[in-house]
């Protein structure tokens, strides 16, 4: 198991674009990016949803858009959290299989979830 990482990199940016299909692309102020291949389990003030990358993913991560990240991390498993200004929480699980999620920023940082929870990182992750 790879030890729980504080993303720093992305509290405090805003939710400037959602990207909807075989991925999910979250873009936020600074140049930060978050690619998510796995289920998002989305929690908050309006209700649960899961949007599933595809074809026709559902768009109710759209109602985070504008909103500004409060806390992220990865917990051991390998699971990523993201908490909003709004109260809402937006989880990915690590899968068994392949990646399930990246968060890329400026000057080549790259932090991708590997099959089974395993971290990699390229660049400054405390940046």
């Amino acid at each position: 198991m790879t030890p729980a990482v504080p993303l720093d990199l992305l509290a405090g940016r805003k939710l400037e674009y959602v990207w909807l299909g075989h991925a999910v692309v979250l873009g936020f102020t600074g140049g930060r990016q978050v690619l998510i291949e796995a289920v998002i389990r989305l929690d908050g003030p309006c209700g649960h949803a899961e949007v599933v990358p595809g074809d026709n993913p559902s768009d109710a991560i759209a109602t985070l858009l504008g909103d500004v990240v409060r806390t992220a991390r990865t917990c051991d498993t390998g699971e990523l959290r993201i908490t909003f200004a709004s109260g809402s929480e937006l989880t990915v699980d690590a899968d068994a299989d392949v990646e399930s999620w990246a968060v890329a920023g400026p000057d080549g940082l790259l932090i991708v979830c590997l099959a089974h929870g395993e971290l990699a990182v390229w660049g400054d992750a405390g940046a």
